[in-house]
């Protein structure tokens, strides 16, 4: 997607959107948002890095689902599902110089319209998070905090192109670091995308209860 962050393709502003309405039209957005627009990411980035300012895309859509209400009445269950994908520079904790990890975001919410609705939904859910909505949802702080929760645990090359010297102790270089290779990395998640579009589907059995 080439949409200038400004102006998103299906919003006038990802930082004050309605996020009801947006599920229940079942909109579709898509744009582009830098790492100098999140502050928080930019935090994580190391002075040092070739290009601090990197780009994310992302798209997102809303859908709704009919649920059993807390009423006993079926309603509308408004849903998000959101994709990022991008690059940004990290510092690798083993060599100590700028590397590249790549981030690709595939998440879908449940939107409830409280913090105490949203506390009451389990927490043994792994294909759908939750989130609180409102009519003035700010995107973009969603966009953020979900590649926060991607970071790496460790943050590292696959291969360092070098060992920093405050790591080196007379032990074989790097070798028998092999079995942490995959130590940090992100960690694989069944497609909530597919779930997703199950439930629009009305496909029974996909939706835990």
């Amino acid at each position: 997607m080439t949409q200038h962050p400004g102006n998103p393709a299906g919003l006038s502003d990802p930082h004050e959107l309605d996020l009801f309405e947006f599920a229940r039209s079942g909109r579709q957005a898509a744009g582009v948002v830098r790492v100098s627009q999140l502050p928080r990411m930019l935090n994580e980035v190391p002075a040092e890095a070739p290009d601090r300012d990197t780009a994310f895309t992302w798209q997102a859509e809303g859908a709704t689902q009919p649920e059993l209400q807390d009423d006993g009445t079926e309603g509308p269950q408004p849903y998000l599902r959101m994709a990022i994908h991008g690059a940004a520079w990290l510092e690798c904790q083993r060599c100590m110089t700028p590397y590249s990890q790549a981030f690709n975001v595939d998440a879908t919410y449940r939107i409830v319209s409280t913090e105490a609705e949203a506390e009451e939904f389990p927490l043994d859910e792994d294909e759908v998070e939750v989130i609180v909505g409102s009519r003035q949802f700010d995107l973009i702080d969603l966009i953020e905090e979900e590649l926060l929760l991607s970071l790496p645990l460790v943050p590292k090359h696959e291969v360092c192109p070098k060992v920093h010297e405050s790591l080196v102790s007379g032990v074989a270089g790097t070798e028998g670091k092999g079995d942490e290779a995959d130590e940090g990395d992100e960690p694989k998640r069944p497609n909530p995308f597919a779930a997703l579009d199950s439930l629009k589907r009305g496909e029974p059995g996909d939706k835990k209860h």
